[in-house]
């Protein structure tokens, strides 16, 4: 669980290391990627080139070069590296982190860097083991996550530590790394005399997903397969590639972003890409029934009365998928995206929903108008229940104009404003027509507490 900082490689037992290891880079001149934080006169490369170190959080994908980027760090300030992993390491070796640190201090000798890789494992009381010795300098603190620090992190740690935000590598940038990989004979495979065709190169690179690291063992699959002295070939690198997903991760902060794109797209009226995240989502290994819950969700919250099929169709396209399962039920999926977001779009019902039941929770138990009351009993009708009610049917137009329907200690409300876009223009229409004749009290009412326009 703790280790020191890596040791210069020995070349003869490189070959007993995965490749990915093997081709860590050694210093900046050798990372790929982040351009944003290690280009010239940018925050990072400003710190490393000047040996400063400071704690700070590392927040992006797999693969991104989290890792290397504190070891780089702490090689820049010669410091001793410790680090450890959150998934396996728990209070005990926190302590022992912070003794050495403090041995080394006392000594005179480097500055200690904690790097704990897969942070947000870490519960918030374990979190707090460390942030007194952040505090008083024993430890230099980077934490390794990929997951959103604002939502798994202490606000005490955070405050205490720089966030950087690192990006999915792009084809571009893994390219040269295969490159290198191939090329070097001491940590890389240059000594199997292996070359790539650029077909194969693209494919390597793309199929990666942004990850150095899976770049690197796709790399070593595909010169297994091409044997030694041979090209690596369109069909050695699709062979080692098969089978492979994107990323997309069940829990965490790829699949709140890629729902979040395709309600999105669905409410912006965007078939295209509301199609294009649905299979993003199903690609990566999205359970359907979730998507067909959040699809009947976007039916009532973003289309309402203005289509009531929506919801028809989205509930139907989860019928669908539960008889036919993958991948047949998938397409119905698709083809109430399509229709949803073709559809017009209306968050009448949804707001009108959200400010009835504020007024619910609120105004606390209003007694219900005794002309509304059943009255079922002999006691009952003697007590008022049901006096002075109007039958609408019984009404011309099926109407009781002036007729009570919210509590007596309760201002009538205009809750439900239908668009001017689909069925619910028609529904506005109809709605003005009762309102203007006096159909019910909330003719001439306020639209709730704050009078929303």
């Amino acid at each position: 669980m703790r280790q020191q900082a890596d040791l210069p490689i020995d070349s003869a037992e490189s070959g007993h290391r995965p490749l990915a290891a093997r081709m860590r880079p050694a210093n900046l001149a050798e990372f790929v990627g982040q351009e944003h934080l290690l280009g010239p006169g940018r925050p990072l490369h400003r710190l490393l080139a000047d040996g400063i170190s400071h704690s700070m959080v590392l927040w992006g994908p797999p693969g991104s070069g989290k890792t290397t980027l504190a070891r780089l760090a702490a090689q820049a300030s010669k410091a001793q590296f410790v680090t450890l992993s959150a998934v396996v390491a728990g209070v005990k070796d926190i302590r022992e982190a912070v003794e050495g640190a403090r041995a080394e201090r006392a000594a005179g000798r480097a500055a200690t860097v904690l790097f704990l890789d897969e942070v947000h494992r870490f519960n918030k009381s374990q979190q707090d083991t460390f942030l007194p010795f952040v505090e008083d300098g024993t430890l230099v603190f980077i934490g390794a996550t990929t997951e959103n620090p604002s939502f798994e992190l202490n606000s005490a740690l955070l405050s205490r530590a720089r966030v950087y935000v690192l990006r999915a590598l792009l084809p571009a940038e893994l390219k040269p790394l295969i490159e290198r990989a191939l090329a070097d004979p001491v940590r890389g495979l240059g000594a199997s005399g292996t070359a790539i065709d650029p077909e194969a190169l693209q494919l390597l690179a793309e199929a990666a997903d942004g990850d150095a690291r899976r770049a690197l063992n796709l790399l070593d699959v595909a010169t297994g397969l091409a044997a030694d002295g041979h090209r690596i070939t369109l069909a050695h690198a699709s062979a080692a590639t098969a089978g492979g997903h994107r990323r997309f991760d069940k829990r965490g902060e790829q699949f709140y972003d890629q729902i979040s794109a395709l309600h999105k797209s669905v409410r912006d009226s965007d078939p295209d890409a509301a199609l294009y995240w649905l299979c993003r989502m199903l690609d990566g290994g999205c359970d359907p029934g979730f998507i067909a819950r959040r699809l009947t969700r976007m039916a009532s919250e973003d289309i309402g009365n203005a289509d009531p099929r929506a919801l028809t169709l989205s509930l139907a396209a989860w019928d669908c998928y539960d008889r036919l399962g993958s991948p047949e039920g998938e397409l119905a999926l698709a083809q109430a995206c399509v229709f949803m977001a073709c559809s017009p779009k209306s968050n009448a019902v949804y707001a009108a929903y959200g400010a009835a039941m504020k007024d619910a929770k609120d105004l606390g138990t209003l007694d219900v108008p005794l002309h509304l009351r059943n009255a079922p009993t002999r006691l009952m009708k003697e007590l008022g229940y049901g006096k002075g009610y109007r039958y609408a049917h019984d009404e011309a137009n099926a109407l009781a104009p002036g007729q009570r329907h919210f509590p007596d200690a309760m201002a009538p409300r205009n809750y439900y404003d239908p668009v001017p876009r689909g069925l619910e223009a028609k529904l506005r229409e109809m709605l003005e027509r009762i309102r203007s004749r006096g159909g019910n009290e909330a003719s001439s009412a306020s639209k709730g507490p704050d009078d929303r326009d």
